[in-house]
């Protein structure tokens, strides 16, 4: 049986693939200068994850979730992903993020 710890963690982590896949999708289109509409669902998936977290105290709700299965509180305690890209995953795709609507614009 598969603990509700790994159920979390596996969600948490392809929500993260599909979101990062999102972000990374917006830079090449801006990079490629490409408007398509799968670029204009990206953007709003993306804007809506920033609403959720600002809703959640710069937190994803996962993470909550994930707390109540195990006391370890690592960066990467509730995905699966190496200690540093957990840490700082709100930095890195922040950056990419920003700097894909930047290609976009111009």
């Amino acid at each position: 049986m598969i603990s509700k710890l790994v159920l979390v963690k596996t969600t948490h982590t392809i929500v993260w693939a599909v979101m990062a896949a999102a972000t990374l999708y917006i830079v090449y289109c801006g990079y490629m200068n490409t408007l398509t509409p799968l670029l204009w669902f990206s953007i709003g998936l993306i804007m809506f994850e920033g609403i959720v977290l600002l809703i959640n105290k710069w937190s994803c709700p996962l993470t909550a979730v994930a707390g109540k299965y195990t006391e370890d509180r690592r960066d990467n305690f509730d995905i699966y992903l190496p200690l540093y890209i957990a840490r700082y995953n709100k930095i890195i795709f922040t950056t990419l993020f920003i700097i894909g609507i930047i290609l976009v614009i111009f």
